[in-house]
């Protein structure tokens, strides 16, 4: 999982290139969603869902894999 600690999430659409709009999100991916012909979608767990539904080429049923652990929040204790 230590490869994929940088990477961002490119949901909900997975456009790559010039097709890239609507993947402005800055949270950090933590899920996998395979797709046909294209490379793996790399999503944080708000566009998962919408990924699923809106993405090109996501197979059905999904293929999903966990690249990384949300960050959690910082407690006072």
């Amino acid at each position: 999982m230590g490869v994929h600690r940088t990477a961002r999430c490119r949901g909900p659409y997975g456009g790559e290139g010039h097709q890239a709009g609507g993947t402005d999100c800055a949270d950090p991916a933590v899920f996998e969603v395979a797709r046909h012909n294209r490379p793996p979608l790399q999503v944080c767990p708000v566009h998962l869902g919408p990924s699923l539904l809106l993405a090109a080429g996501v197979l059905w049923p999904p293929g999903i894999r966990l690249i990384g652990r949300p960050a959690t929040p910082a407690t006072g204790h």
